[in-house]
């Protein structure tokens, strides 16, 4: 149905309102529908694209004949905006969005970000601050009796226990703090399908308890018959540390990070259980790895690839991928600062060659491609079709890597079929270019020169992102990074392919600061091996402690979680921007605070004019912040006066 809208005066071209997910009452009788079955409130703009859970999920359900409609970005002060599209008739579905709210508003000094790149315009204030607690008690007080269900990355990695950096405080999980009904944690096209399924068939959502990749609050009546299985070797379910353990003791928390992780592979993963006071949380095994055939129907839904035709301005993030084809997903790289495979799952699931090529041609047609593809990837772009030489030893390993800290051998590293399938997307008419702009696995790229030379040749466009995060042996051990001589092997490895091509290509290395186990005199190590390279990096994250990363855990305890000895930690923001400081040595702007780190390392060595300095000395007294000068006790700002930039 296609009607003419007015808008700031004047006419708009007509608007298809059956094309997207409804959105208004409007929307809905275009589709001839009465009432919707499932009502998604997502916390990012509506943007009809793979790319965006919310969506992917929506068009998912659709396909499977429910009515679903979409409520994005509500207003939360009152209930309005939810009730706009009625009252659904099987449950409501939350997601605060593609990123967990807190991270999305707030860097790691703790700053509100200058914008959202999930919101019209990247404006911020669009979504409200734990957004899936909050949307979830406004879903209660518009549609009581409904089932609520809470999902998406917010609620997957906040579904037990958790340290919360943002408050510096452990948090109960936020099932709980939400008072959903269940919880759907990973990527949900599974679960979420089992459970409309079962609601539309008239069961209950108190009876639906068994279902993979979910998890559902007890009372305390409920699980004491669990304990009896605790940390058994069985079946049975494994009980977690209490709530009141791990915010009274450190070692209970580490003890908690561990045992979690260790019941992540699908394959002989074990339910969990932790009680919270009088309640507890119980949480079936993740859901299983969807298949090749199953992951070709998700990409082939009829997603229209664009922001839903009411918004007047650009969201950032859409810019961003709109020309992209993801191939893959899940990691089993088990980086401990990353929490891909705590969401995604550590086993690879990949798209055939002819649903990429499906997707190639569907981004042809859309209006605004000149062919370039900017990226063929997903989150490590060079594991795509990877998997185990045999699936009973993947069913039953419980390793958190399989390359750290080596490559396992059961693990195959062939190339050949993303080689092949970089050529057949870069061969298809009307594609000029096609990037892969995802993260590379370099440690696994080294094995194939092939891949090297054809992505040095045709799949950089003139910068390849890598991430080598540190040089040093332990600081990579606590980050289960492979060792930085296997990026300088890579390195040279892209350099003789680049040139071999007749192109002039950088790598754009990444790095972290702050990581747990980087003390100042490591940075400092980094900081003259990249002066030693004349390398000068502007990718630099200062590490943040996000829900339920082992990183985290390192970071709030103070202990490895797997051999429980003491792993030194930047806490204070002013230690944090030292060691961060380092990695900008050649930036004046960092001069004042990478001199102050210095010092605290006690390298005043590297203060000077010679050509083993870092930086130029002091040109005067009152350049450093008081807090930073020579003789002030570090760390510490004045308790009156402005506070240090």
């Amino acid at each position: 149905m296609l009607v003419t809208l007015r808008k700031k005066g004047g006419y708009e071209p007509a608007r298809d309102l059956t094309g997207f997910l409804p959105t208004t009452r409007e929307e809905l009788r275009a589709r001839g529908w009465d009432e919707l079955d499932i009502l998604l409130i997502n916390g990012d703009a509506y943007v009809d694209h793979p790319a965006f859970g919310a969506a992917l999920i929506g068009r998912f359900l659709t396909a499977r004949g429910f009515k679903v409609g979409m409520i994005a970005q509500p207003n939360w002060c009152n209930t309005s905006d939810l009730e706009r599209l009625g009252r659904p008739r099987l449950m409501v579905g939350i997601t605060a969005g593609n990123l967990d709210s807190m991270l999305n508003k707030l860097t790691a000094q703790k700053k509100v970000r200058a914008d959202d790149q999930y919101s019209p315009g990247g404006a911020t204030n669009r979504r409200p601050n734990r957004a899936s607690i909050v949307y979830a008690n406004l879903a209660r007080q518009a549609f009581p009796g409904v089932p609520i269900i809470v999902g998406g990355i917010e609620a997957s990695l906040r579904r037990i226990a958790h340290f919360d950096y943002w408050s510096e405080s452990v948090r109960r999980s936020i099932l709980l703090d939400s008072k959903a009904d269940l919880l759907i944690f990973g990527m949900g096209e599974r679960p979420v399908w089992e459970v409309a399924r079962r609601l539309r068939e008239g069961e209950t959502i108190g009876q639906i308890r068994d279902v993979r990749g979910t998890a559902f609050a007890m009372r305390k009546g409920e699980w004491e018959g669990l304990e009896a299985s605790r940390y058994t070797t069985d079946k049975k379910t494994v009980i977690l540390p209490s709530y009141e353990q791990v915010c009274q003791s450190k070692s209970a928390f580490s003890a908690m990070s561990r045992a979690f992780q260790l019941e992540t592979n699908p394959g002989n993963a074990r339910p969990l259980l932790q009680p919270h006071g009088s309640e507890a949380v119980y949480f079936n095994p993740p859901s299983l790895p969807l298949e090749t055939s199953d992951m070709d129907a998700l990409y082939d839904l009829p997603f229209l690839r664009a922001p839903h035709w009411s918004y007047e301005e650009s969201i950032p993030a859409y810019e961003t991928v709109k020309h992209s084809i993801v191939t893959m997903r899940g990691c089993f790289g088990g980086c401990t600062f990353c929490s891909i495979t705590e969401h995604e799952g550590r086993i690879i699931q990949s798209r055939s060659e002819a649903s990429v090529l499906r997707e190639v041609r569907a981004l042809r047609r859309m209006d605004g491609f000149h062919g370039t593809i900017t990226d063929v990837g997903g989150p490590t772009a060079n594991m795509y079709a990877m998997t185990c030489k045999s699936e009973e030893i993947e069913r039953a390993c419980r390793k958190l890597s399989c390359v750290h800290p080596g490559i396992c051998d059961n693990l195959v590293t062939d190339h050949t079929p993303l080689v092949r399938l970089l050529r057949r997307v870069r061969e298809e008419p009307g594609v000029k270019h096609a990037y892969v702009a995802s993260g590379i696995r370099y440690d696994l790229a080294e094995r194939s020169p092939e891949f090297i030379t054809e992505l040095a040749r045709h799949h950089t466009g003139g910068q390849l992102s890598v991430a080598p995060e540190h040089n040093d042996p332990g600081v990579l051990d606590k980050m289960k990074k492979p060792p930085i001589e296997s990026y300088e092997r890579f390195v040279e490895q892209f350099q003789c392919a680049s040139q071999e091509a007749g192109r002039e290509q950088h790598l754009v290395p990444y790095f972290i600061s702050g990581h747990p186990g980087s003390t100042l005199r490591d940075m400092v190590k980094l900081a003259l091996w990249l002066k030693e390279r004349a390398m000068r990096p502007r990718q630099v994250q200062d590490f943040i402690p996000t829900p339920m990363a082992m990183a985290t855990s390192m970071y709030y305890t103070g202990l490895d979680p797997f051999t429980q000895k003491p792993v030194y930690t930047a806490k204070s923001l002013a230690d944090k921007r030292l060691q961060k400081a380092l990695l900008l040595y050649w930036d004046p702007s960092h001069h004042d605070e990478t001199r102050a780190a210095l010092r605290a390392a006690g390298r005043i060595d590297l203060v000077g004019t010679g050509s083993h300095a870092l930086v130029p000395p002091e040109t005067g007294k009152g350049s450093l912040p008081i807090y930073m000068r020579q003789g002030a006790s570090y760390g510490r700002k004045r308790r009156a006066g402005p506070k240090p930039s």
